[in-house]
């Protein structure tokens, strides 16, 4: 297992005449989604980002954002893209129209409103070379992912530790599940002894039969196949812990496995010992499964 999905790195740099900062976060997620603000005159910035990441992790839900500013070295103006702008009043406009013939009542929009829509103002820099630009931020942003996916390592290694915990527990129980059949296996072999005799005593049944009956019922309790199914599961869980891969997606799934078995081994139970080992085990499962979903 090498990396958690939760992760966190920051970074400020300067250049162009401009002073710019960093910031990447990852939370957990089923594929890899990456979420990317950057000012959109700086062509190429965005596609070279998502090939940095893309390079590094395989699954997470990862914003990253970029913030710029003249460092004061060069002149510098906002500049409105008249073209947006027009978008957005063409949005505004609708959104405006669709809710007035749903009979809602809007704010009116401002002129603050627009502006904040992406794209419609942007820092324009005196003499910036974007290419430049782009070379020296993608760079440095090489150094952000490398901190954020240490990161990520350092989550994973301590989420593993956890994950390990829960497995001895599992494997714990099991063995505890092992001595209460055998607990209550006496138990069970004299109440269907007694349950013969009093068949028999009141039956014309053949007592064979009645004999071949309760040896099902007998077969029917018996945990033996999902003892050894959960001890199988332990040991691939183990071996996935380890493994450098990415490897959610399979733990994930050999979770439910865990629970199928445990599901199984409480309707099987017939004994209050084994009952109570069953319904902790499902809880440990549980518990191990919330974890199972923070991993890559």
């Amino acid at each position: 297992m090498r990396q958690s999905m939760t992760g966190f790195a920051n970074k400020q740099g300067t250049g162009h005449g401009l002073r710019w900062s960093w910031e990447l976060r990852g939370v957990n997620a089923k594929g890899l989604d990456v979420r990317v603000r950057v000012p959109d005159w700086i062509d190429g910035l965005e596609v070279g980002l998502r090939k940095i990441l893309s390079a590094r992790i395989s699954r997470g839900s990862v914003t990253v954002g970029l913030r710029m500013n003249a460092s004061g070295e060069r002149a510098s103006v906002l500049r409105l893209d008249l073209v947006q702008m027009d978008a957005v009043l063409d949005a505004f406009a609708a959104l405006e129209t669709e809710a007035a013939d749903r009979g809602l009542h809007l704010a009116p929009s401002t002129a603050a409103d627009l502006l904040g829509q992406r794209g419609v103002m942007e820092l324009a820099v005196d003499e910036t070379d974007p290419k430049a630009l782009c070379d020296k931020l993608l760079l440095e942003f090489d150094e952000v992912a490398a901190a954020f996916v240490q990161m990520r390592q350092s989550e994973g290694a301590a989420l593993a530790a956890i994950l390990l915990r829960h497995l001895q527990d599992i494997e714990g129980l099991v063995s505890q599940a092992e001595t209460e059949v055998e607990r209550r296996r006496d138990a069970q072999n004299e109440r269907l002894s007694q349950a013969l005799e009093r068949i028999t005593l009141v039956s014309d049944m053949d007592p064979d039969r009645v004999a071949q009956e309760l040896a099902l019922i007998a077969v029917k309790s018996d945990i033996t196949e999902e003892i050894d199914r959960l001890r199988s599961h332990i040991t691939a869980a183990y071996v996935l812990v380890s493994d450098p891969k990415p490897v959610g997606r399979k733990l994930d799934f050999l979770m439910q496995e865990f629970n199928r078995e445990a599901n199984t081994l409480c309707s099987k139970a017939q004994s209050s010992g084994l009952t109570a080992v069953g319904l902790e085990m499902k809880t440990v499962i549980d518990q191990m499964r919330e974890q199972v979903q923070n991993v890559e």
